[in-house]
């Protein structure tokens, strides 16, 4: 028998989420159905019963719904609960057990397929919701230090309070980065959907710095922005993608696809 998953965000239309689990299914051989569903923001919870009533067996999360989702469980791993969100589901037992993957995905993609390694590098962390929620824990246990940026200061105050236990961090308006350099710059803001770019200060990447927008696609301001201020190497968000879905995966169907050809394969096409 099929097992049923998807992928629940509003908009959803745009995700590879599908495609990266079909290939990964064929791949492992596993009898897997993976859709894409969009939720409507008041009915996210209603949408998870609706599929667990179903028989799905879990599902991915994306923007909005990640603090939701993280509401929902029944029991957390220590990643999530670090990350105060989650982005995979399992529904086990009549339960709802929650994990965050964005964070190793995020790691594996920056460490080992761009080849830049994070232990004591400065990063620069643009912006306090979901995603950067996602991340920052493993940022820290790869060794950096951390600040972390917003357009509301109040909140990348708060996520530094949060995670302060973690690991060295602190917090910073756009104004505050002036005459400032990091080693990365990681951009988990949504300022790339609307093809804005948030207000860095010019020279803010040291020599050797990679620029990183967790947006796939196309070229965001944000990127165009670390071409023209010199950084040294610069990434979207792809790899982070199927990095992420591959640990979601795994955690599943307990067998860890590979990655290298399901991110060529979209590089490709």
């Amino acid at each position: 028998m099929t097992d049923r998953y998807a992928v629940l965000g509003h908009p959803i239309s745009h995700s590879k989420s599908p495609l990266i689990h079909r290939q990964f299914a064929e791949q492992t051989g596993q009898d897997i159905s993976y859709e894409a569903i969009d939720a409507p923001l008041d009915g996210f919870a209603a949408m998870i019963e609706r599929l667990r009533g179903e028989g799905y067996r879990g599902c991915n999360v994306t923007v909005p719904f990640k603090f939701e989702a993280f509401k929902l469980c029944a029991q957390l791993t220590g990643r999530a609960q670090a990350a105060q969100a989650v982005n995979t589901l399992f529904f086990r037992d009549g339960k709802i057990l929650g994990d965050n993957t964005d964070g190793a995905g995020l790691v594996t993609d920056i460490e080992q397929n761009l080849g830049f390694r994070l232990l004591f590098k400065k990063v620069l962390l643009m912006g306090a919701g979901g995603a950067a929620h996602g991340v920052i824990w493993q940022l820290f246990n790869a060794g950096a230090s951390i600040v972390v940026v917003n357009r509301t200061p109040e909140k990348a105050q708060k996520m530094v309070e949060d995670f302060a236990s973690y690991g060295t961090v602190f917090a910073s308006s756009y104004e505050g980065l002036a005459g400032k350099q990091f080693d990365v710059v990681v951009n988990a803001t949504s300022s790339s959907l609307s093809d804005a770019l948030p207000p860095l200060p010019p020279g803010i990447f040291s020599a050797n710095s990679l620029a990183y927008d967790m947006m796939y696609g196309r070229d965001t301001p944000f990127l165009k922005f670390a071409r023209e201020q010199g950084a040294a190497k610069l990434s979207d968000g792809l790899g982070m993608l199927v990095e992420q879905a591959a640990e979601a995966f795994c955690k599943w169907r307990e067998v860890r696809p590979e990655t290298a050809p399901v991110l060529a394969a979209l590089r490709q096409g």
